[in-house]
């Protein structure tokens, strides 16, 4: 495994180094683990590093923060802390622990254990393997549980047959790593999963671990593959009794993805869209405002995250209408689009394909979005306009004129605002 740290960038391999120096120190054993050591081996890139120790590790992580003057997060609950290190590095520290689960679908009692039960209370073969970072014994690969071998032939399996019953978001996760590395779930664990779906143990979790592991599947590379896999081996349920993945939803979420290629290519300098969540408003496209508002309350999403998808599900046919007509003014085309968020109009072009709301879309984020005026209230003010509500008239009335050619300049734009004052006095 030395040849494969060897690769990592040097301030990595320092922090690396770092932690197994005060390991040594402290005469405890520390192992990276996890996904870590599975991307390491795979040689992907994955800057959080995943420590293991065996003994105290909140202890032990204080004094690796202390070290590099770093900020600490401590998590006395379970026994874990995190480290942030600068560019954006990462290490999370965990106490070796062994855990039972009292009923299936709970949270897990834990105490602490040896690194083989730490490593055999993880969710598959491939993210069960550590690597000894000690001094004397750095770079040693651990693989209690065959690992590597699984690695190699691109299996994705499970550690013992309850696994999925434990704990059912192993479900999606097991979906989300066959597809991001192109493996496949080997028979025996593909059996355990339908079996457990079958059983309605994905309905079973908490809705909010479930979210965040949806949400994790809805960011993937390739999501779209994820979500059709997901729906064939263990149904949708979970989101709502009935959803199910049609050539329609596919077809849908095949253009959200174009559409945010379109929009990343033609626009890289503007607000970053939540991709995850246009994919999903895109997969649940087919229920009601009502049967939306639900999945929002149950899956405590967030109020901007709730807002987004309420908002498109609430666009009228009138709307759409509206937006469809040949020959907007572009003021018309800004007050349709302008009050919507990214994430809501981009699906209203991937849905919509009538070439007249095509156009004004995108002649909206070329041309419009974002115009403003140079015209203020002070300069209504100076022309003996007294402040109060008819200001935002006033100025809605020059964008409206910008917008449509009429007042390009600051000039005319006070020339505007001149004369309307003048007919208002009248």
């Amino acid at each position: 495994m030395k040849k494969y740290l060897e690769k990592l960038p040097q301030e990595m391999r320092g922090l690396i180094k770092l932690v197994g120096d005060v390991a040594a120190q402290k005469n405890m054993r520390v192992y990276l683990v996890g996904g870590f050591v599975r991307d390491l081996l795979l040689g992907a890139t994955n800057l959080d590093l995943d420590v293991v120790v065996e003994g105290d590790g909140i202890s032990f992580a204080e004094d690796v923060a202390a070290e590099l003057g770093s900020k600490l997060i401590r998590h006395h609950a379970f026994g874990t802390a995190t480290i942030v290190s600068g560019h954006h590095l990462k290490i999370d520290v965990a106490t070796a622990r062994k855990e039972a689960y009292a009923s299936p679908a709970q949270l897990p009692v834990v105490q602490p254990g040896s690194l083989k039960d730490d490593l055999f209370r993880r969710d598959f073969t491939i993210n069960a393997m550590a690597v000894d970072i000690n001094p004397n014994d750095f770079g040693r690969l651990i693989d209690f549980y065959g690992g590597i071998s699984d690695l190699k032939n691109k299996k994705v399996r499970v550690l013992h047959d309850l696994s999925f019953f434990d704990d059912p978001t192993r479900i999606l996760r097991a979906v989300r790593f066959e597809q991001r590395y192109g493996f496949h779930i080997e028979p025996r664990t593909l059996k355990r999963l339908k079996g457990a779906a079958k059983r309605g143990m994905l309905e079973a979790v908490e809705p909010q671990r479930m979210r965040d592991e949806l949400i994790l599947m809805l960011k993937e590379k390739e999501p779209i593959k994820a979500l059709e896999r997901l729906h064939r081996i263990g149904g949708l349920a979970f989101i709502k009794k009935g959803l199910k993945f049609t050539n329609k939803t596919r077809a849908l979420l095949n253009a959200v993805k174009k559409e945010i290629a379109w929009f990343g290519k033609n626009f890289p300098h503007r607000r970053r869209l939540d991709k995850w969540l246009m994919y999903f408003m895109a997969l649940i496209d087919a229920l009601s405002v009502k049967d939306t508002e639900n999945i929002c309350a149950r899956f405590a999403f967030c109020k901007g995250e709730t807002k987004r998808m309420a908002c498109f599900k609430r666009l009228r046919p009138a709307f759409f209408r509206a937006l469809s007509t040949a020959g907007l003014k572009p003021s018309r085309i800004f007050s349709l689009l302008e009050p919507l968020p990214y994430e809501v109009i981009l699906l209203a072009k991937a849905k919509f394909k009538f070439p007249a709301l095509q156009l004004h879309i995108s002649g909206f984020f070329r041309i419009y979005n974002g115009t403003r005026i140079q015209v203020t209230g002070c300069d209504l003010q100076k022309m003996g306009c007294l402040p109060g509500p008819h200001y935002q008239e006033i100025l809605k009335k020059i964008l409206r004129a910008k917008l449509d050619g009429r007042a390009v300049s600051r000039q005319e734009e006070l020339s505007l605002a001149c004369e309307i004052i003048h007919r208002q006095r009248l």
